[in-house]
C-alpha cells in the first residue's frame, strides 16, 4: 500500500499514514483530512537476489545437491 501525508485540518498536525487509495479518498471526501503532498507513492524495493543474501553454508548445500544430480537431470541450479 501506498504511504501519504496527510494533515488533519482541523489541528493542522501531518501524519504519514499506509493506505489504500480508496480509503484516502474517504478521509478527504469526510472533510476531516486533507492529502498534504501530491508525490509519488514511497515504496521499499529489495536490492539484489537472495541468493547474495544468504550464507556460505546453503551455498555449500547447493554445489552438494548439483553435483549429486543424475547426468540426466537437466541443470537446474546456476552458480
Amino acid at each position: 500500500m501506498p504511504t501519504y501525508d496527510m494533515q488533519n485540518i482541523k489541528t493542522g498536525e501531518v501524519t504519514e499514514m499506509i493506505i489504500s487509495i480508496s480509503k484516502m479518498t474517504e478521509m478527504v471526501e469526510s472533510g476531516e483530512w486533507a492529502n498534504q503532498i501530491n508525490s509519488a507513492p514511497k515504496m521499499v524495493t529489495g536490492v539484489g537476489s537472495v541468493l547474495s543474501k544468504t550464507s556460505g553454508d546453503w551455498k555449500d548445500k547447493l554445489k552438494q545437491i548439483k553435483s549429486n544430480q543424475s547426468r540426466y537431470v537437466k541443470n537446474s541450479i546456476h552458480d
